[in-house]
Order: structure tokens, then sequence, then C-alpha cells
């Protein structure tokens, strides 16, 4: 069998994808071994082990509780609209790629607009990608993340690969005080 017939399909990688980023909003140890695997991205890892011995390192910033019901009614949000929660729950194996291709035009469409309607959301470079772009020293590193052969300090100049997003803005729905955030979607009895 030969390596690349080991590999996930287009639609297994959606569903991994869309798995992966809800887990790590809602499970903060997960997202920090993804974080520390260096597969997601803060990865600084590579970094790390490329440059000088640094100075010590500030006392990292106390950390904050993160509530789940932002996260919950965000995927409230995707499942009502883009069908989400059902799409990653299939069992995707006996589809063939044209239909779970199909199924993940309807996941997309949904998802953008849940996007377009609750965020906006700006890129945080202004190049195209596959530009030359060069950072100076002092560069918002949590924007910015370096990747390939990382050796030496700023200024560094290399292609920009992607240029990033941040939330602009949030317009999540009010809840009521007695809303269950943890019904995504209630069950459907058809009568």
């Amino acid at each position: 069998m030969s390596k690349s017939t080991n590999l996930p399909s287009f639609g297994s990688r959606i569903s991994l994808a869309i798995g992966a980023f809800f887990k790590t909003l809602g499970d903060a140890e997960f997202a920090a071994r993804v974080r520390d695997d260096g597969l997601g991205p803060v990865a600084a890892a590579p970094v790390a082990a490329a440059m000088p011995t640094p100075a010590p390192a500030p006392a990292p910033a106390p950390l904050r509780e993160a509530t789940p019901d932002a996260a919950l009614q965000l995927l409230s949000l995707f499942q009502r609209e883009a069908r989400l929660i059902d799409f990653t729950q299939e069992n995707l194996s006996a589809y063939s790629d044209a239909d779970i291709g199909a199924a993940a035009r309807v996941v997309h469409e949904g998802c953008a607009k849940v996007l377009r309607e609750h965020f906006t959301v700006d890129a945080i470079r202004a190049e195209a990608e596959g530009s030359r772009v060069t950072l100076p020293e002092g560069f918002d590193a949590a924007a910015v993340r370096l990747t390939g052969n990382v050796v030496g300090k700023a200024p560094f100049t290399g292609t920009l690969s992607h240029r990033g997003w941040r939330a602009a803005s949030v317009r999540l729905p009010k809840l009521a005080e007695a809303h269950d955030a943890t019904v995504l979607a209630p069950a459907e009895v058809e009568l």
C-alpha cells in the first residue's frame, strides 16, 4: 500500500479540521497540546530550537477562565445554518468524494453566512499571498508566525504564505438568563 493511500480525503480533512477547531475552543488542555506539539498557530518550538539561548523569559501572564457559553452559542449557530455538527458526526467512509464535496458546499455556505452575520474578520497582512515581506525588529509575534528555517533575529524577509485573520468585531445574539447553551440543536420529533 503506498503512503498516499493512507492520507485522508478532502472531505475527511474538512471534518477533522472543524472537529479540531471546536475541540480547541472548548478544551483548554487540548489547545495547549496542539500549541505545544507545534501543530497550532502559536508553534514556537521550531523557532526556539534554531535560536541562541535567550535571556530568561518574563513570568507568563495569568490565565483567565474561558466560559463555554459563547463557544456553545457559536457552535449552535453553525449547526442551525450549516448543519455542521451533523456533518462532522456523520461517518463519511461510505460516501464518495463527490458526495462529500456536495455536502461540504452546503456546510461552507452556512458557515460563511454565520461568519458574515456575526463577525467582522480582517486580514492581518494587506499584502497578497506569495508576496515577499520584511518583518522588522519588534514585529507582533502573536499576529505573525515564522515558519521554515528561522535563524537569527529580526528583521526577517520571507514569502507570505497566509495573510492571517483577526476578528475586528463580534456580534453574537444576547442569551436569556435561563437559556441552556449546552443544547446545540434540539431533537426533532415529527408528528
